[in-house]
């Protein structure tokens, strides 16, 4: 699927006086290009797939045109080591609220590796398969931010967004258990998978900050906050010995 950007119109530096923008129907545009274009008095106009009516679109090419700055749209000859590619050869600072958050599921994705790692290890095999699903759609997340495409999303534990919240919030008649205070008594396992309940949430508010515009990415951050709720769940029942009993220690 083709995305339109904010960040791919500044770099694209519409002429003044544009009053119209074509693209291809089934082109995904982020809430923030739609603002862009409004904002701009530019209306947007979709096409039938094929056309020879949408916007043509200038490559970039070697020397001053190489790399552009996405915030800006100014053409750089090299880039600067202070930036780093927001999407194909769009640059921003490292500092970008976006790149803040690809950080963090890169984190993310280490943090349920070293867990997954830690269950393999204490014989829990359907955690270290459950781990795994985890760790799959963290990697589809940050695809989706990436390539700027809609997460599409999928069950995790066979569960919804909707059964994945009630469940979350129904621990004793779902797991048989009190919602659990984290406690260093409770074992390794325990301890680690609250320690990426808190690191699933820091990364949802890293996606609230990067996406700050109301309705752009949404996705993206219920995404995580359903993750959050399915790592809770992970930890509850580890508790209530759903994953074995390891040893504990």
């Amino acid at each position: 699927m083709k995305t339109l950007s904010e960040y791919e119109l500044r770099a694209m530096c519409l002429a003044s006086g544009t009053k119209e923008y074509r693209v291809e129907e089934g082109t995904f545009i982020t809430p923030m290009a739609r603002e862009y274009l409004r904002d701009r008095g530019i209306t947007l106009t979709v096409v039938p797939r094929g056309s020879s009516k949408v916007m043509p679109q200038t490559p970039m090419g070697e020397g001053r045109e190489k790399y552009r700055n996405a915030l800006t749209g100014e053409p750089m000859a090299e880039k600067p080591e202070e930036m780093t590619h927001l999407r194909g050869n769009l640059l921003v600072p490292k500092t970008h609220p976006r790149i803040l958050l690809r950080g963090r599921l890169d984190s993310l994705e280490a943090k349920i590796l070293e867990l997954q790692l830690l269950a393999w290890e204490e014989g829990c095999q359907q955690l270290t398969e459950d781990l795994g699903e985890l760790l799959d759609f963290v990697r589809e997340l940050l695809a989706a931010e990436v390539k700027d495409t809609p997460f599409t999303g999928k069950k995790l534990l066979g569960m919804d967004s909707d059964r994945l919240r009630y469940v979350s919030h129904h621990v004793r008649e779902e797991i048989g258990i009190d919602h659990p205070v984290p406690d260093y008594r409770m074992g390794r396992l325990a301890v680690a998978l609250n320690c990426l309940r808190t690191q699933v949430r820091e990364t949802e508010l890293a996606a609230v900050t990067a996406f700050s515009t109301p309705g752009e990415r949404v996705d993206l951050i219920q995404a995580l906050n359903r993750l959050s709720s399915c790592v809770y769940i992970l930890f509850c029942r580890r508790l209530a010995g759903y994953y074995g009993k390891g040893d504990g220690k």
